[in-house]
């Protein structure tokens, strides 16, 4: 099921490296919201619940800023490259449609992932097929239904790939093999002609 997850912010009210620093060291993220022509808003999110909102996918955040609540997600996310903590996220505002397609996305991955496990097949491979039907603009509740069949196909296209490639590979061996052996016998005919 998908999940909007409700997040408060404050204003920023202080810029600069050093302003920046001091809200990563106080547990706090630097943000901004743009988007849907709205004014541009510079916030302050916390670390904690953020960076754990980011792990769910095609997350909508619910921000609640001076009594208004804003729809948003992440647009992009950077983080310490070591220590892998967030540094900066920029918000893009969202319309109700797309807060509907982020919610059909979420949905159907949820409901796929526990379908292919029901049926003991790796779920991991869900989000891949998942992802290739919504940019293929595919019904994902219909694609969602059929997962267990489409990773049975996938795995079936699999094997014969490689049943094809080991065959492939199998007659480029008999055949160097048989050449090798052709190679041999044709000196050998040589040698016993020149011996005569």
């Amino acid at each position: 099921m998908s999940q909007d997850v409700r997040i408060d912010a404050t204003a920023r009210d202080r810029f600069g490296k050093g302003a920046s620093r001091q809200y990563r060291r106080d547990g706090r993220v630097p943000a901004v919201m743009y988007g849907s022509g709205s004014e541009v808003r510079h916030v302050v999110l916390p670390a904690h619940e953020l960076a754990l909102a980011l792990r769910i996918p095609r997350v909508v955040l619910e921000v609640q800023l001076d009594g208004e609540q804003l729809l948003v997600a992440p647009r992009d996310v950077q983080k310490d490259p070591v220590r892998d903590n967030l540094h900066h996220v920029d918000l893009i505002m969202l319309s109700d449609a797309d807060v509907a397609a982020r919610h059909a996305y979420a949905d159907a991955l949820s409901k796929a992932e526990r379908l292919a496990e029901e049926a003991g097949q790796d779920p991991l491979q869900v989000a891949a097929i998942i992802e290739e039907a919504s940019a293929n603009d595919e019904n994902l509740d219909e694609v969602a239904d059929r997962i267990v069949e489409i990773l049975e196909e996938q795995a079936r296209a699999r094997a014969e790939a490689a049943a094809a490639a080991a065959a492939a590979e199998e007659a480029a061996e008999s055949a160097a093999a048989e050449a090798a052996d052709d190679g041999e016998g044709g000196e050998a005919a040589a040698e016993e002609s020149s011996d005569e």
